[in-house]
């Protein structure tokens, strides 16, 4: 168990899950999505903070700073404040599962093979042959998580390591002024009063909360994800991690393949925890190499066998004729499926002619 330097020099408050606080579900789910996954994570910010975060009034902060001191007094006096922390009924994680959200790939057919989405609190490792639509699927993650809670969305921020230069600003805008435009619709077919969120965004708004790093060496990528944990402590509105790719650097200037394995499982390790602690999404982007099995050549995804159980979930795209095909290769919440996908000027779509806008739920 690792225990914070917090934690260590304030024994009495030991993280308590914020789940079991008696506060209305949807406050709950704010506190799991803006980070503040234990109870003693609230007691190192103020109210402004707790208010600022989760966009909230400053009394729904106050409230909650009351009734969580009450409960850790509840816990001090009953004698069951211990070092270790961790142990969760399988209730309290099919309820936290259930206010986890999910990224729109825009494709209402890969969504629904997906859950829903991307999910947040996960690794997922999308890997396929060049020019299948890597790159693309990860810009569009990155705009699609900063659609407003009001269509859907996460209304949070992204983040995206390039590491082969694949990244086109120019694209993301493209991406941006489509999301904007799907949005429009949707509003228009509710007749919802939302005209807010459609004077307050613009495509360079999206473009704005794209926080991008280039990397230009495996020590680079390495120092990279080292330092996520630091950058996303202060900014907790950042719901999606994109490494394209994770592959690139490593397959070059590496005669100790040992050396590898191990660095690789160590960055893994790494961004797992960020994932579980930050309740984010974290998405590799992966290559394909070709592997000698059963007397003949075949194409799987790069890194290795052991690299496979390194994410949470594992989609692999490839080529079906002239089609696009996404396939559920491992996932441990949903079944192996596949679904068809385009790449077209709006970005990623249906791949059916009458291919429907963002999934807005």
């Amino acid at each position: 168990v690792i225990i914070s330097n917090f934690e260590r020099e304030n024994p009495d408050k030991i993280a308590m899950e914020v789940s079991s606080l008696p506060i209305s579900a949807s406050l709950r789910a704010k506190l799991i999505s803006g980070g503040y996954t234990s109870i003693s994570s609230l007691f190192s910010v103020s109210h402004s903070d707790i208010s600022r975060d989760l966009k909230i009034s400053e009394n729904e902060a106050l409230e909650i700073l009351r009734v969580a001191s009450q409960r850790k007094g509840s816990e001090r006096s009953n004698g069951t404040s211990s070092i270790v922390n961790g142990a969760q009924s399988a209730w309290e994680m099919l309820n936290e599962e259930k206010s986890l959200g999910r990224i729109t790939t825009s494709c209402s057919e890969l969504d629904d093979i997906l859950g829903g989405g991307i999910s947040c609190k996960e690794v997922t490792e999308i890997g396929g042959v060049p020019g299948i639509g890597k790159t693309q699927l990860g810009i569009q993650l990155a705009v699609n998580v900063q659609i407003p809670m009001d269509y859907g969305g996460l209304q949070s921020k992204a983040v995206y390591i390039d590491t082969e230069g694949s990244f086109m600003v120019e694209r993301a805008l493209q991406i941006a002024e489509a999301c904007l435009e799907d949005m429009r619709e949707y509003h228009g077919f509710l007749k919802r009063d939302l005209q807010a969120c459609q004077v307050n965004m613009q495509p360079k708004d999206f473009l704005e909360n794209i926080f991008y790093f280039r990397v230009c060496s495996y020590t680079e990528q390495i120092a990279v994800v080292n330092y996520l944990e630091k950058f996303i402590s202060e900014h907790k509105d950042v719901k999606v991690v994109i490494i394209d790719s994770i592959t690139f650097h490593f397959r070059q200037d590496f005669d100790d393949m040992a050396l590898r394995t191990r660095l690789l499982g160590g960055m893994a390790l790494k961004l797992m925890k960020l994932a579980k602690k930050y309740t984010l999404a974290v998405i590799l982007l992966n290559q394909v190499t070709t592997k000698y099995t059963e007397g003949q050549y075949q194409l799987t995804l790069a890194l290795g066998d052991s690299w496979s159980h390194a994410c949470t979930n594992r989609v692999i795209l490839y080529w079906n004729g002239n089609e696009r095909y996404a396939y559920i290769d491992k996932s441990p919440s949903v079944r192996s499926a596949a679904a068809a996908y385009s790449v077209t000027g709006r970005g990623i779509r249906s791949s059916v002619s009458n291919c429907k806008r963002v999934k807005m739920m």
